[in-house]
């Protein structure tokens, strides 16, 4: 692959209100992008109050934007918002000159990234249909001649005019047939999921849940001694991943799911509901926060939202805020006492402060998980003490 085709630049609106809070997603953007192997050049922001319907970015910007990408030889536009297919088409010609074969400029929005990125990163037959089925579906309206047959480009004579625009056609139709086929592949994976769910059997459920890396995998690692991937990387979770631990002496069944994100594409999560059945079915959630983070609180907001949208609000959950040992370097005069009695007056009930990386107080949120286990233990094994049972007890730090 050329060196160009791994550079691009990344474009955003906002306003000089909310200029901190734009840099912010922009600079998500670039991790998305590094994530995906694309180095950042550049970062364009517009102060708009909404975006220009055919351009996203007005004319000057788009000008501006255009210069650079071709002095610079990039080929690739990360627009940080979704893009209409009218304003895909519009920026593709924008940026590609009629004349030129050899190399395309790809506009690409943050929808379309993550899908990507989502397609690298799926392992199991589920995940990698699941997000096949949402790409083709966000793909189908947006269709173009840069875009046809999704995976290549074509160059050369025969793909401009009428020719062109038939392929496209003919490549609508088939989208919407692997559409038809994707939706019947995954039908039948889930009923399997829900036979392996039903198999596991009376046992509590705890799920690991929260913005995308902010350390669920390296938790679940050390809470079931399990080899998850752990990477400093949006998404290096997509398959959910399921372990049984013990503690004392109850067993639960442990998963790390998938991360959320801000603007995660409404397709990626409705094709990703049976996969965060694991999330929904759950006795217990860990909600775990990357409490380092500056913007850790609207984190929390992106993560609490896409629970209500899968139904799971209501579940107990433990919020686990991690990195506690950078975020007192950050803030030495910072109090935790106050934060804790803050996110309670938010409805937490349980809050803990831990760092996955140092150890820090993790027996203090076994401690805790042991406790809250145990409660769903009794409910579903109401005898278990009359029987002779006894709950271990389990060491706080």
């Amino acid at each position: 692959m050329k060196q160009e085709e791994n550079k691009a630049v990344l474009v955003a609106i906002g306003s000089t209100h909310h200029a901190e809070v734009t840099q912010e997603h922009l600079d998500e953007l670039a991790f998305l992008a590094e994530t995906a192997g694309i180095k950042t050049i550049k970062k364009f922001v517009q102060n708009l109050a909404q975006p220009d319907s055919r351009t996203f970015v007005g004319k000057g910007k788009l000008s501006e934007i255009k210069a650079f990408v071709l002095a610079e030889k990039i080929l690739n536009v990360i627009f940080d918002d979704d893009l209409t297919p009218s304003q895909l088409r519009n920026l593709e010609r924008e940026f590609n000159s009629p004349s030129n074969d050899e190399s395309k400029v790809r506009v690409y929005d943050r929808s379309l990234l993550i899908l990507d990125i989502f397609l690298w990163r799926a392992q199991t037959a589920q995940a990698k249909t699941q997000v096949e089925l949402a790409r083709n579906q966000y793909l189908l309206p947006r269709l173009t001649r840069l875009w046809t047959h999704l995976e290549r480009q074509r160059g050369g004579t025969g793909t401009r005019g009428g020719a062109g625009e038939r392929e496209i056609e003919t490549d609508r139709r088939n989208i919407r047939t692997q559409i038809t086929i994707l939706k019947e592949k995954l039908e039948k994976i889930e009923k399997q999921k829900v036979t392996q769910r039903k198999s596991r059997g009376a046992i509590v459920r705890v799920a690991l849940i929260g913005y995308t890396n902010v350390g669920k995998s390296t938790l679940m690692n050390l809470l079931s001694g399990s080899g998850v991937l752990a990477e400093n990387k949006l998404f290096a979770t997509v398959d959910a991943t399921v372990r049984k631990v013990t503690f004392g002496n109850i067993p639960f069944l442990l998963s790390d799911t998938v991360g959320f994100i801000r603007k995660l594409p409404h397709h990626l999560i409705e094709s990703f509901k049976s996969t965060l059945d694991e999330v929904r079915e759950a006795d217990i959630l860990l909600h775990v926060v990357d409490l380092a983070h500056p913007f850790h609180d609207n984190q929390i907001e992106v993560a609490s939202k896409t629970l209500n949208e899968i139904g799971a609000a209501n579940i107990t959950t433990i919020l686990v805020l991690n990195k506690v040992d950078l975020f007192k370097k950050q803030n030495p005069t910072g109090n935790l006492d106050e934060m804790a009695g803050y996110y309670r007056q938010m409805g937490y009930e349980h809050v803990i402060f831990i760092s996955a990386t140092t150890n820090q107080n993790i027996n203090g949120l076994k401690k805790m998980i042991f406790d809250e286990v145990k409660k769903k233990h009794l409910q579903i094994f109401p005898n278990f003490l009359k029987d002779g049972h006894e709950f271990s007890p389990w060491p706080t730090e």
